[in-house]
């Protein structure tokens, strides 16, 4: 057997304010989208147009509370070409939530407070 990442999902409460977030923040875009019949949910696969994992946005609905995202001990990472200019804009968005310098990563959280780590490439 040979197993392969195929994409990591959250979900979300307001997916244009999500859908918004992505772009802007890490330039991600929507590769792929499934509507329910019935309207009960919609999942937008995003990407990032150099790798092939994707992040799926699962909106449901019948949500209507935040997510309890427990004690938020896991994140996405992400690797930049330009760690500063990413740390400059995501410093004007107010969206970095933890800064580890003596480690060179950041943190930045979305609209949901799913945490997602800046890594500069090496």
């Amino acid at each position: 057997m040979n197993f392969k990442f195929a994409h990591n999902n959250i979900n979300v409460l307001d997916l244009d304010k999500s859908l918004a977030f992505y772009k802007e923040a890490l330039g991600l875009v929507e590769v792929r989208r499934t509507e329910a019949k019935d309207g009960s949910f919609i999942l937008v696969y995003l990407g990032d147009g150099q790798t092939p994992h994707s992040l799926e946005l699962t909106w449901l609905r019948d949500w209507d509370r935040p997510y309890n995202l427990g004690d938020n001990e896991f994140h996405l990472a992400f690797t930049v070409d330009d760690y500063d200019k990413a740390y400059k804009k995501h410093k004007e968005m107010g969206c970095i939530c933890y800064e580890n310098p003596s480690m060179g990563i950041y943190f930045i959280s979305d609209p949901d407070g799913y945490w997602l780590e800046v890594v500069p490439e090496k």
